[in-house]
């Protein structure tokens, strides 16, 4: 037995395995986040591109929002979801958040990420 086991493990069986299943993830994942950042464009340019600009670029008093961590848009959004005041244009982005889903902050987060 240790010596079948020891065959498929070092002489490629379990190594194949392993790519295989990896490749095959990785493939679904990106193919899902692709997803997200098409529903993201489309949802980004529902509102927030009337202030933050063309691709997020920002506009007047408004910052640029895109080419940020995907992590710091979905935290900054639920805080704004949530009432919190964060800086001086927070009253409209708290109007703004309180509406959005936690699917749509996701899909959002993801355009944003993507493009700088």
């Amino acid at each position: 037995m240790v010596c079948c086991l020891d065959t498929f493990l070092f002489k490629g069986g379990f190594l194949k395995s392993f790519y295989l299943v990896l490749v095959l993830s990785l493939f679904f994942v990106s193919k899902s986040f692709s997803n997200d950042i098409e529903a993201g464009d489309l949802r980004y340019h529902k509102n927030c591109h009337n202030c933050h600009g063309k691709a997020g670029m920002g506009v007047a008093s408004y910052p640029k929002i895109s080419g940020l961590e995907l992590s710091y848009i979905i935290d900054r959004l639920n805080r704004y979801r949530s009432g919190e005041k964060i800086g001086p244009n927070s009253g409209l982005m708290i109007m703004m958040a309180k509406k959005l889903s936690d699917e749509e902050i996701d899909v959002l987060a993801a355009y944003l990420s993507s493009i700088n």
